[in-house]
């Protein structure tokens, strides 16, 4: 763990090892968010952004106002609608907000860390989306920009998930 220098401000730097910590950086990072964030989800456990508090921040972010946007990429849309993960029913019911795509090219497909980017310069990154250790930081721009980069990537080369779309009949 990282311990912020005297008159240094707190970045919040810090090792993530175990499933309530997890939470507790994904609430954390969540609350810090202003309009924007995405997420890499190779897996979406069912405990996974599906808190009240976490879906209360969710929902605050993506209806924040014009510059509002939550990016998901999602390795298994189709298992999180059969599985009825609250995560697609709110993106169901704010489609202008929150967008999900599906990576379609092997290597994507086949990339296991799962991670969280806000617009606040904060992150989690999690090498096997499988354990619930990592790292994450509030405010570390630096560190922040490569993942953000690479999500940028594989969201380009990504197709939508179409079949998390309501149908209206």
């Amino acid at each position: 763990m990282n311990v912020p220098t005297e008159g240094a401000p707190d970045d919040g730097r810090r090792a993530i090892d175990g499933r309530e910590a997890l939470a507790a950086a994904r609430l954390q990072l969540l609350a810090a968010t202003r309009h924007q964030l995405v997420l890499h989800l190779p897996l979406l456990g069912r405990d996974d952004y599906a808190g009240d508090a976490e879906q209360a921040e969710l929902k605050r972010i993506a209806t924040s106002g014009r510059r509002a946007g939550i990016r998901i990429l999602l390795h298994d849309p189709a298992a999180a609608l059969r599985d009825g993960h609250r995560l697609i029913l709110l993106f169901q019911r704010l489609p202008s907000a929150i967008a999900i795509r599906t990576p379609v090219e092997d290597p994507d497909r086949q990339n296991a860390s799962a991670w969280l980017v806000n617009d606040t310069g904060g992150y989690l990154y999690l090498p096997d989306a499988d354990q619930p250790q990592g790292r994450m930081a509030l405010a570390d721009r630096p560190a922040q920009a490569p993942l953000q980069q690479q999500f940028d990537d594989i969201w380009a080369r990504s197709v939508r998930a179409v079949e998390l779309h309501k149908l209206d009949l």
